[in-house]
C-alpha cells in the first residue's frame, strides 16, 4: 500500500519529522506564534495583538498561551524577557 501511496517507509516517521513552521533557535514556536511574540514584547494587549494581525481576541489568547507554554513562563512579562534574552525575535543585526 505504501509504493501504491507513493509513501517512503524509510523517511522519518511524522512524529519525529521537524515541522515546517518551525526554525532551529525559534524555541519550538511557529512562525505565527513568533508574531504574536514580537508583538507581546512591545506590550500589547490581546486586543491589539487581534487587531494587528487580523485575528480575534480570542486566538490572540490562545497563541499567547501556547507562547507561554512552549517557554516554560507564567507571565506574559517573561515570556517578552524570554524572547530578549534567547534571541527569538529579530533585532539589530539579526534576520
Amino acid at each position: 500500500m505504501a509504493h501504491r501511496a507513493r509513501i517512503d517507509l524509510a523517511k522519518e516517521s511524522p512524529a519525529t519529522a521537524e515541522k515546517p513552521a518551525r526554525l532551529a533557535g525559534s524555541g519550538g514556536l511557529s512562525a505565527r506564534e513568533r508574531e504574536v511574540l514580537a508583538l507581546l514584547v512591545e506590550g500589547r494587549t490581546n486586543r491589539e495583538i487581534g487587531q494587528a494581525l487580523f485575528i480575534s481576541e480570542k486566538t490572540a489568547s490562545v497563541h499567547v498561551t501556547h507562547i507561554l507554554d512552549k517557554l516554560g513562563v507564567n507571565s506574559r512579562t517573561a515570556a517578552a524577557a524570554a524572547a530578549v534574552r534567547d534571541g527569538l525575535l529579530p533585532g539589530p543585526g539579526r534576520t
